[in-house]
């Protein structure tokens, strides 16, 4: 319990210091979450044609996964629904005022980002920021990098977090989303009716469903 109440009370932290950099964002007459964006790519396009996109202007929206700064040099960790991409940020790049909105950014804020596509000293295939835009402010803090949602619970009753920060979890529901379509599709032109028929179903339901239990539980 002192552990859960710790745990509770750094989250608690977290959330205060992100409603204060909300409070400033808008002092400064950024609305944290009015703003459109037009994206002209997702990260994969990025990542499987950079041979032919190298040097080509992009622009690209998700959500900041990771934050690593080098003084006058930020990365950040971007992903869509289709992956995940570095953006380098330079500040004699950007300029100072959007380089100081990088202070009020936190993991799991969802940007848009504009720029030349490029790889980086390292190998890294990026994205030098030339303009940011912040689309919604997140209030709430993802799971720790390291350790990630391990709780089964939690992760069956925040299921939008579990796709958030496991990779291999959306992939799985994306693969069955799918096969589902697909199968519909298929039988769809072939003139068949979908009709609901949950005799299966754990859940009684319906008016004149009743729930019983046997003798044995059985």
């Amino acid at each position: 319990m002192v552990v859960g109440g710790f745990r509770l009370e750094i989250e608690n932290e977290l959330i205060a210091a992100r409603l204060e950099k909300l409070k400033e964002l808008q002092q400064q007459g950024i609305d944290p979450y009015g703003e459109r964006f037009q994206r002209t790519h997702v990260t994969k396009d990025i990542n499987n044609n950079f041979s032919e996109l190298e040097g080509t202007s992009a622009a690209i929206a998700g959500r900041i996964l990771a934050i690593r700064g080098h003084g006058k040099v930020s990365f950040f960790d971007l992903q869509d629904r289709e992956g995940r991409l570095q953006l380098y940020i330079r500040r004699d790049k950007v300029g100072e005022e959007q380089y100081q909105l990088f202070d009020k950014l936190d993991i799991g804020d969802i940007i848009g980002a504009r720029g030349k596509i490029f790889r980086t000293r390292r190998g890294e295939i990026s994205l030098e920021v030339e303009q940011l835009t912040l689309l919604a402010k997140g209030l709430r803090p993802l799971p720790e990098k390291w350790h990630g949602l391990k709780d089964t619970d939690l992760r069956y009753r925040q299921r939008y977090l579990d796709l958030i920060v496991n990779p291999g979890v959306r992939q799985v529901f994306i693969t069955r989303a799918r096969v589902i379509k697909a199968i519909r599709t298929f039988l769809d032109n072939r003139g068949f009716l979908e009709v609901e028929t949950p005799t299966m179903h754990t859940i009684a339901g319906g008016a004149a469903a009743r729930p019983f239990i046997t003798h044995h539980n059985a």
